[in-house]
């Protein structure tokens, strides 16, 4: 009988630690993310603001994210990836402190920007790290865990804003010291962005970078910390081959130096970090409580489907945890892109066919409210274990080690600038042609996505950086 080959004796602890000390980023994603939605009625009150600026408060974080999701990769090659993620460690504590100390809308903005900062320079930076320490044959898994951490941020927002809205009796009645009960949602993430901060301090540098950095001894250090099995000579000899010996990573490494055209690779990138975007998952965490109102619910009623909504997300990343590594990468994203379509369709049906009370409320009669509800967690499931957590599972294995950090700069700015043209647009969309043409449209864009990974998307499950590295230098 033929033996089978041992298993590499990665250090599976240390492993699995740096991975969440980095995916604690995540967290702070999804909870800066999240907190938002349960305050929405209450700025507008606070600061006095029409539609439009209603959702320019909400979406200015995102202008903040596309800045720091760019230069956050550019950055992180010159200077490191950890340094970077302690920067945005602190700038999610001071953000979190000006989201609810803000006198005025401007002020608000302001420190929701920063906020955004920090919240697109986790986005990239946590995939790329968890991506450049993890073994091959569970890179996938790990790299899962920033999503995992991401909606459980999400998750614990909504629960939080539920509980402080309770307590107050509102999101905009006074609270613990005087302070309004929205103040008290975003400084709730003071907490979460001080352990994130502290847990920084005792993870090592990304050895890819180090290699690129050259500085190898600390790189072969932190390869053996990393795995019995690894020989740190030979690996960090493989990392070197797929560098360029005449010049550091930079962003003009995304153009093809052979044919002076970028690299096909950032194209398929770009269209993974648009493509979640355009089929609305934000318009649903973001804009939450106001579509349930829209739809007919009281405010305690739509908090709680927030709440309900987020514990399926959080239950469906684990389905994409146990998957990822096993069915792969790509079928993940084809079953997830029609799942979304077909749920989405079914709310613009919905909502397209509800009658419309007089203070424009729609009225959902018979099971209809029932349906909705369970189409809108259908489809949050069906993000949830494919394009939730594999597109930044993609994003941060499928670039060549020489241009990771620029292309994820790119697709990161291209991500975060979809999900605020989505954002801003979409109380527009509300107030001109109603939640069902609105949710149509983003039911195009999930049958849009399908094609576009059948065609475009090639599988990275099991192969090494570097093997990834040297196919697209071919």
């Amino acid at each position: 009988m033929e033996k089978k080959p041992a298993v590499a004796a990665d250090n599976i602890g240390r492993v699995l630690f740096l991975s969440l000390a980095a995916a604690l980023g995540g967290f702070l994603f999804g909870f800066d993310s999240g907190v938002i939605n349960g305050t929405v009625g209450a700025l507008q009150n606070a600061f006095d603001s029409d539609a439009v600026g209603t959702g320019f408060n909400v979406a200015s974080m995102l202008l903040g994210c596309a800045v720091g999701a760019f230069f956050a990769g550019n950055l992180a090659d010159k200077f490191g990836r950890k340094p970077i993620m302690i920067i945005t460690a602190v700038a999610f504590i001071f953000s979190a402190w000006g989201s609810g100390i803000a006198g005025s809308s401007g002020q608000f903005v302001a420190a929701r920007i920063l906020g955004g900062l920090a919240v697109g320079a986790a986005s990239i930076l946590a995939p790329a790290y968890i991506s450049e320490i993890a073994p091959a044959r569970i890179r996938g898994s790990l790299a899962t865990l920033q999503q995992l951490m991401i909606v459980i941020g999400l998750f614990m927002a909504f629960l939080s804003n539920y509980w402080l809205a309770g307590l107050a009796g509102g999101a905009s009645e006074a609270h613990w010291l005087g302070y309004e009960a929205w103040q008290w949602m975003f400084w709730m993430e003071i907490f979460p962005a001080s352990v994130f901060l502290c847990c920084l301090f005792f993870i090592p540098e990304s050895p890819r970078y180090l290699v690129a950095a050259g500085k190898e001894d600390e790189a072969r250090e932190v390869l053996t910390s990393l795995s019995d099995a690894i020989d740190a000579e030979e690996k960090v000899a493989d990392i070197k081959s797929t560098l360029r010996k005449d010049s550091k990573p930079g962003l003009r490494d995304v153009i093809n130096k052979y044919t002076g055209n970028i690299h096909p690779i950032v194209w398929a990138g770009v269209g993974l970090a648009a493509l979640q975007q355009f089929t609305g998952i934000n318009v649903v965490f973001y804009y939450g409580a106001t579509l349930w109102q829209a739809a007919g619910f009281t405010e305690a009623d739509a908090l709680l489907q927030n709440v309900i909504s987020g514990s399926v997300n959080v239950l469906f990343t684990f389905v994409a945890i146990a998957l990822v590594d096993k069915v792969g990468r790509k079928p993940l994203l084809m079953v997830g892109a029609l799942g979304q379509a077909v749920m989405l369709g079914i709310l613009a049906l919905i909502f397209g066919t509800a009658a419309v009370a007089e203070g424009g409320d729609l009225i959902l009669e018979g099971n209809a409210g029932l349906y909705a509800l369970l189409s809108a967690n259908a489809y949050i499931a069906f993000f949830a274990f494919s394009w939730g957590p594999v597109m930044w599972v993609m994003l941060g294995e499928m670039f060549p080690n020489q241009f990771r950090g620029a292309a994820l700069a790119i697709c990161g700015l291209v991500q975060w600038g979809a999900n605020f043209m989505i954002t801003m647009t979409f109380p527009i969309l509300l107030g001109s042609i109603g939640l069902g043409f609105s949710y149509g449209i983003y039911a195009s864009f999930g049958v849009i996505a399908y094609f576009f990974v059948r065609k475009f998307v090639k599988e990275t499950k099991g192969r090494t950086l570097e093997d990834m590295s040297r196919d697209v230098e071919q």
